[in-house]
């Protein structure tokens, strides 16, 4: 999945996730709402941020839950909106089977 959105291949992203998945703040409220809209904000994001990357600074995997501390690039916006400095992010992705049902970010 990190490869995808590294490669900001939006499609191939959420080939990974159920029909209903879902990305959202920890604890929070959802910000992408099933494939489509999952499909959609990463669209949006990648169209704004082309340079857009995220490096795994540490992995670990306990049952059906794999954490990445990420390191999240985004480079010059598109829209010429302030650039935003890299940051650090926790991030829970939640399977089912072989599938991503939700992705929970920690910043």
């Amino acid at each position: 999945m990190i490869a995808a959105y590294n490669a900001q291949d939006a499609d191939l992203y959420v080939s990974y996730m159920t029909d209903d998945a879902c990305e959202a703040n920890y604890r929070g409220p959802v910000v992408r709402e099933g494939k489509e809209g999952t499909r959609a904000g990463l669209a949006a994001a990648f169209a704004k941020w082309p340079q857009n990357r995220a490096e795994i600074v540490e992995r670990q995997a306990i049952g059906n839950y794999v954490l990445f501390r990420e390191h999240v690039t985004r480079g010059p916006a598109t829209d010429g909106s302030p650039l935003v400095e890299p940051f650090d992010v926790i991030a829970v992705y939640t399977f089912e089977g072989d599938k991503c049902a939700r992705v929970e970010f920690i910043r």
